[in-house]
């Protein structure tokens, strides 16, 4: 007993004693390193195991480089043949689509709303509402306030028709007035002389261009009077 008490007495001057001692003792590194085997496996089993996860793991790194090398292959094919980004997002959409009409799950539900609307519309309920309001839309259609709503909506129909006819009645008769007014007239005579005016000048200067001329005539003078 005093001696336990001496080692753990730490104003004994054998203090450190023991962690020196533990110090020099040597570590089995690969023992360290190896962690316990799990319950219900030995250590053979262990190793087995060990060595089928890293020729696993070798075979998925090995698909990844194939799947990278097809996915280069595929679209260096895509490009050769025109196809964008946006054309391969549509078939992938369409293919999804028809891959959803065709499972199950979609079938089913389709099944299920088709069932669900049979026996809607054949409830007593639902036919007793469409019977209502077919009632209701031939009494409404029938009724005095309808009928005289539809008289007038077909009489403002022909009213607007007529006065849109008035109209363009009137402005042909204007304009077939204005025309023979003599102020038009005058207007139009005023144009046509203009006009033969203008065009005769030209003439003049045309010719006046194209007449031969000496290089001792005079020039012709102007006899027109102030």
């Amino acid at each position: 007993m005093e001696s336990a008490n001496q080692d753990i007495n730490l104003n004994s001057p054998n203090k450190g004693l023991l962690s020196d001692a533990m110090t020099d003792v040597p570590v089995d590194s690969a023992a360290a390193g190896r962690t316990s085997a799990p319950e219900g496996l030995t250590l053979a089993e262990e190793e087995e195991l060990r060595s089928e996860l890293a020729k696993v793991e070798e075979e998925i790194g090995t698909l990844r480089q194939v799947l990278a090398a097809k996915e280069r292959h595929c679209g260096e094919l895509k490009r050769k043949l025109g196809l964008t980004p946006l054309d391969g997002l549509k078939q992938n959409l369409s293919k999804s689509w028809h891959d959803v009409q065709v499972s199950n799950a979609y079938v089913k539900t389709s099944e299920k709303l088709g069932e669900w609307n049979d026996k809607v519309t054949q409830s007593d309920l639902y036919l007793s509402a469409s019977s209502t309001l077919e009632d209701w839309n031939e009494k409404l259609t029938q009724s005095e306030a309808y009928k005289k709503t539809q008289e007038t909506l077909s009489q403002a129909g022909q009213k607007t028709s007529a006065a849109l006819s008035n109209v363009g009645s009137v402005i042909s008769r204007k304009l077939g007035d204005m025309r023979n007014s003599a102020t038009f007239k005058s207007f139009e005579d005023r144009v046509g002389t203009i006009k033969s005016r203008v065009v005769g000048s030209r003439e003049n200067s045309t010719e006046g261009l194209h007449s031969p001329s000496g290089a001792g005539d005079k020039p012709p003078q102007d006899n027109t009077p102030f």
